[in-house]
């Protein structure tokens, strides 16, 4: 039976590889490509491909957002195309998902097809299983760890640390204390990554750590001002304004 595949990296030399290595193998047939994770979505729901080359590093949605996106008990076979390095790489080996590192030969490709054609009758709950421990691999022990992606590294911050994160444009800037970085990454997937618990939306463009503020002022039309620890000061919007309240124990 004809293994369905779906090519996911947002790079065309990449997905020309994929493409160059996969022509080897006639138990395969690619159907369709993508150059960005919300595409690849897209493509996935309405394709239902029986393997997914995703890489992990794209801008915007990366392949753990698709995977998310994706229903859980209907995963395709996944084959993460990443260049972690081999900290995190260790995550990948533990949690028998199949990986690719770049930049892969030949050879290793082979090796990584040979697991795909095992493991093709598995039922997709193993892939869910499999895909949920490397989500938990991938943090430290011990930590809450978060990891973002800032100029092609991956940085492995505490989140204690980020005072607040601001909106620019489909990025997102973590303040953290005198020096900020520019993630790739857009507000609503940080927001996802972030605790509740610790990180309260305040406006469409802000999100606070609770623990970083100093002091709260009446704004304009019931809003407020938010001042953080270094001084910075934060407008609530008015979709937000009734989770702002709850931080003074104000419900209305």
């Amino acid at each position: 039976m004809t293994i369905r595949a779906l090519l996911v990296d947002d790079e065309e030399p990449a997905r020309e590889l994929l493409r160059a290595f996969l022509a080897q193998w006639p138990e395969v047939a690619i159907v369709g490509e993508a150059g960005d994770g919300r595409t690849a979505v897209e493509l996935a729901k309405r394709l239902a491909p029986d393997l997914l080359f995703l890489d992990v590093q794209m801008p915007r949605e990366n392949g753990f957002d698709v995977v998310e996106a994706l229903d859980p008990n209907a995963l395709p076979l996944t084959v993460f195309v990443t260049a972690y390095d081999q900290y995190a790489l260790r995550a990948f080996e533990v949690s028998a998902v199949d990986y690719l590192l770049k930049p892969f030969d030949a050879e290793r490709f082979a090796n990584t097809m040979r697991r795909v054609i095992a493991r093709r009758d598995e039922p997709a709950r193993t892939t869910r299983d499999a895909v949920r421990a490397l989500l938990t691999a991938l943090r430290p022990p011990g930590t809450e760890q978060l990891v973002v992606r800032v100029d092609g590294r991956h940085l492995f911050l505490d989140p204690g640390e980020i005072e607040w994160v601001e909106a620019v444009r489909k990025d997102a800037r973590l303040h953290l204390g005198a020096k900020s970085l520019v993630v790739r990454e857009p507000m609503s997937s940080l927001e996802r990554r972030l605790d509740p618990a610790q990180f309260l939306r305040v406006h469409r463009s802000a999100i606070v750590n609770r623990a970083h503020i100093r002091e709260m002022q009446p704004w304009f039309k019931g809003d407020y001002v938010l001042i953080m620890r270094t001084g910075a000061r934060i407008v609530s919007g008015e979709t937000y304004r009734d989770a702002v309240r709850r931080l003074i124990g104000v419900e209305r």
